[in-house]
Formats: C-alpha cells, structure tokens, sequence
C-alpha cells in the first residue's frame, strides 16, 4: 500500500486525472463535490478505486459526506480502513 504520503499523492493523482473540474484550482482541502469535481458517478468511480488500489472495504455506514469531501478527507478515511501510519 505506501506510505501516508505515497497514498496521499495516489489519491490526488486519482482525482485530479478524472475530474471535469479546474485541475488548476484543486488542492488537498477542496470541497470536491460541493465544488463540483466529482459527481455521483465518480464518487462510485472513486469507492471502486480506493477500494481496489488501497484494499479497504466500503461499508454503507462509510459512505457519509465527511469521508470524502476532499482529498484531506479521502487520506484520513483510508488511514482508518488501513491503518497506515
């Protein structure tokens, strides 16, 4: 799996090669569905992704707004699943 860093750089690497939004504007603490970067599709384009390339499960009780909201958020939510430190 990596490091938190190696993680970090994946998931960023993720979303800004699939998003429609400003690639320009992105950073770690954008709001990316909020902002409008992701929408329902690529948020189940994004469980698939951390599911496959980090190996943690995504149960229905993870799929709250406070797991994915941003890239910060996606690090921590995967942290948890994996127990990266």
């Amino acid at each position: 799996m990596g490091t938190i860093d190696q993680v970090k750089e994946k998931v960023k690497q993720y979303v800004t090669d699939t998003t429609f939004g400003d690639k320009t504007r992105l950073s770690n603490s954008t709001l990316i569905f909020r902002e409008g970067y992701f929408d329902s599709m690529g948020f189940v384009s994004l469980i698939a992704f951390l599911e496959d390339k980090f190996a943690v499960t995504t149960s229905d009780d993870d799929l709250i707004e406070e797991n994915f909201e941003s890239i910060d958020a996606i690090i921590h939510y995967v942290n948890r699943k994996s127990g990266l430190n």
